[in-house]
């Protein structure tokens, strides 16, 4: 899709204007891209602690040990310079979506679970501390960015940044494989006959969120529109999703309803798609719940099967391959495919990139608690 200027968009719309992100394939939006749509996962052997006495070794990990706060603080200054924001102006509100810090977490005394990660990030990023820090699991980045366009819709905000960063950690990894929800056979399969599991991926993004009016008074390019959001819970069960899919679709109908869009006018689903039997499952309930007649011809793909579940910090990263797969005009291959499952019918994009024209796009998530969030993007 081409760049575009806000226009005769009403002043109050909520755009993107920035885009930073890192992930297993590298930092950048290039790398990721072009990850998503090979059909290829970034999944090798986990690296930064012992995996000899686990089920599963591997996830999808940047070289190293890197650090979070300065992998973080670079991926807030890619988006910053991505919407053309001058690098000095710290006046621009921060919110943060990050896992749990394990050392400070082992110091009860210490009364913070972050310990001083969020404070790093900002000085690091030349912002002021942040305004609010969500561990709400797999839906806080997309709650952040709920939470942001809705203080830009209503006047309370006129650009906010939303950055969220999750780097594999042992706890994370052990307490996972413990459980049996990591895939034995190195793959996420999300929606497939045989899958086995979710796998952990390394990832980091930021996005700048704007009044449509502010960004063309400084001449802004516009990436996409955030359109619509909605946000439902079912409190089903501490970790199994609600079967029926029900929770899921209130959020999806709440994001069409904000956006004024039909379900037909719905181009492409990035699904949250863990890999896992259970949410899979439930997932595809809720599509069909949601989209009736028209599910059956919505593509779908969840791109964890690529880069991996970034826990806290997976819904921004797949915010920002929905907004990358739709200006490219091509949709992420849903990698890993083994043969269809009659509990996950879904017009699934395999093999191959699909090509696009669509204008409208709904990235979903949804984490342990039944928490479920729908962003809706619309291509400008």
């Amino acid at each position: 899709m081409p760049d575009s200027k806000p226009g005769d968009r009403d002043p109050a719309d909520v755009v993107i204007t920035g885009m930073g992100v890192t992930s297993a394939f590298g930092r950048g939006e290039g790398p990721l891209l072009d990850g998503v749509l090979s059909g290829e996962s970034a999944f090798g052997q986990a690296t930064r602690f012992p995996t000899s006495r686990c089920r599963v070794g591997v996830a999808a990990q940047l070289p190293g040990s890197p650090d979070l706060a300065a992998e973080l603080a670079a991926v807030i200054d890619d988006a910053r310079g991505s919407a053309g924001l001058d690098p000095a102006d710290s006046g621009d509100e921060l919110l943060l979506a990050l896992h749990t810090d394990q050392a400070a977490a082992r110091n009860p005394a210490a009364g913070d679970v972050l310990g001083d990660v969020p404070a790093r990030i900002a000085a690091l990023a030349g912002l002021p501390p942040p305004a609010r820090i969500y561990t709400t699991a797999c839906v806080a980045a997309s709650t952040a960015v709920a939470d942001a366009a809705a203080s830009i819709r209503a006047g309370r905000a006129t650009r906010v940044i939303v950055a969220a960063g999750y780097l594999v950690d042992a706890d994370s990894f052990w307490l996972f494989d413990a459980g049996r929800t990591l895939a034995a056979d190195g793959q996420a399969r999300p929606f497939s006959a045989g899958r086995q599991g979710l796998l952990l991926g390394d990832g980091l993004a930021a996005v700048v969120l704007e009044a449509a009016g502010a960004a063309r008074t400084r001449g802004a390019t516009v990436l996409a529109r955030l359109a619509g959001w909605g946000r439902a819970g079912d409190a089903y069960h501490v970790c199994q999703p609600r079967p029926d899919g029900t929770g899921l679709a209130r959020a999806i109908a709440a994001a069409l309803n904000r956006a004024q869009v039909g379900r037909a006018d719905i181009g492409y689903l990035n699904a949250s798609g863990s890999g896992t039997s259970f949410a899979d499952a439930a997932e595809s309930a809720a599509i069909h719940l949601a989209f009736g007649d028209h599910a059956d011809s919505i593509p779908v793909s969840s791109t964890k099967s690529a880069h991996g579940h970034a826990l806290e910090a997976s819904a921004l990263v797949e915010l920002v391959v929905t907004v990358l797969a739709m200006r490219a005009g091509l949709l992420p291959v849903n990698a890993g495919f083994l043969a269809h499952d009659p509990a996950c019918r879904l017009d699934l994009v395999l093999a191959a990139p699909r090509e696009t024209r669509a204008r409208h796009a709904l990235s979903l998530n949804a984490a342990f608690g039944g928490a479920n969030t729908a962003l809706l993007v619309e291509a400008t």
